[in-house]
């Protein structure tokens, strides 16, 4: 299942975005709700912190901003972010498929805004108002609203005067079920609100960044979490060498694949293809007769809108490998099929939506990027893929 609508459309004038989410909150979660967590931090030695949970032992590499996410049943990743004088706190999608950041406000009307955390921009003194208003639509929902400014805090960063949108109305029964309050995108600002700095190039223009790129680290495991780094890369999250690749259209993490193969064979992008890498698409998406075309090789069987198989095949089938400038990437049949029930598990492979200018365009989710550690390098437009620890 998929929960998001992939490459989801951000109507504001000529703007493009998309959408793409917690578990048990950790001891840094608690003491950061109670404002207790600069205290604590002040009072016992930082290793102290670092101990309860092990994506801390990570956070000392030099020059890189640590964004701690949650693995939401392996179908999104949220960050905890604050908005406003003194923060309000807000659970969003940590998205590179858009470029836009949003969240409910107090004058939403709407069912869904009545079950999430909403702004208050009364409750902020650096609170600015453009009242400009904006409609962002997604493949499985939509919202209305308008333009605001203020303060955003992420990764112990801190981005002054922030572009960001409020809701008005979230209409339609998906945001209302959705586990995450907003979306902060983070491609390039084409897709993002018209005529606004997104979040990530504002942190490199008020030189918070030592780099102007980012990484991230998904993790499937609930006992280690994942993570998003801003202005650096901390090698111990990968194993090996990045393998760099050109982005080919700097709008999404765009770049172009030479084909997708199974023992050898060319299954799909036989004639080479265009990939995007995007963090809030959970699954692995391709062109119809490509996915028909792999479905029956794997003998998955069409079953209420997805495809089913049997999960003893897991053991038995070949990886399917994304071979892109040069390098081979495997995904296993553990992370392309998903286990339902016992005996019966669904395919990680899904029809994407063909609203783009390519006859082959593959949208690489979560399923790819839980395997291989991801650098996004604004500076060069380039991409940086290893091995995942």
């Amino acid at each position: 299942m998929k929960w998001f609508g992939v490459l989801g459309l951000v109507v504001l004038s000529d703007c493009l975005v998309t959408i793409p989410l917690m578990k048990i909150k950790s001891m840094r979660e608690n003491l950061r709700e109670d404002n207790r967590l600069k205290e604590y931090l002040d009072k016992y030695p930082y290793r102290t912190l670092l101990a309860h949970n092990l994506l801390d032992q990570h956070l000392s590499y030099p020059g890189v901003a640590y964004e701690p996410m949650r693995n939401y049943l392996d179908l999104s990743y949220l960050g905890v972010i604050g908005i406003g004088s003194p923060p309000q706190e807000f659970k969003v999608v940590l998205d590179t498929g858009s470029a836009a950041l949003w969240v409910p406000s107090i004058y939403c009307s709407s069912q869904a805004c009545a079950k999430h955390k909403v702004f208050n921009p009364l409750l902020s003194s650096t609170f600015l108002v453009s009242g400009r208003p904006i409609n962002i639509a997604y493949g499985s929902g939509k919202m209305s609203g308008f333009l605001a400014y203020d303060t955003v805090k992420i990764g112990g960063l801190v981005d002054v005067a922030q572009a960001f949108g409020l809701s008005l109305e979230e209409p339609g029964k998906f945001m209302e079920y959705a586990v995450f309050d907003g979306i902060l995108g983070l491609s390039y600002p084409s897709l993002g609100l018209q005529a606004t700095t997104p979040v990530f190039d504002s942190l490199w223009e008020q030189g918070l960044l030592s780099q102007n790129l980012f990484a991230f680290y998904l993790s499937s495991k609930e006992e280690k979490d994942s993570v998003l780094m801003l202005g650096g890369v901390d090698p111990s999250y990968y194993y090996g060498d990045l393998n760099w690749v050109p982005v080919s259209k700097p709008k999404y993490w765009q770049v172009a694949m030479d084909s997708i193969s199974m023992n050898g064979e060319a299954v799909a992008c036989a004639s080479g293809c265009q990939g995007i890498l995007d963090t809030g698409t959970s699954l692995l998406t391709g062109p119809r007769d490509s996915l028909l075309n792999i479905h029956k090789i794997i003998n998955a069987k069409p079953y209420s809108g997805e495809y089913i198989l049997d999960c003893d095949t897991i053991n038995t089938l070949p990886d399917i490998v994304f071979t892109i400038n040069g390098i081979n990437y495997p995904v296993p049949a553990s992370a392309y099929i998903k286990k339902a029930h016992e005996h019966i598990c669904f395919s990680n492979f899904e029809q994407g939506v063909n609203n783009l200018s390519d006859t082959e365009i593959w949208v690489l989710g979560d399923v790819f990027l839980r395997l291989y550690f991801s650098v996004f390098d604004r500076e060069n437009n380039r991409v940086g893929l290893a091995p995942a620890v």
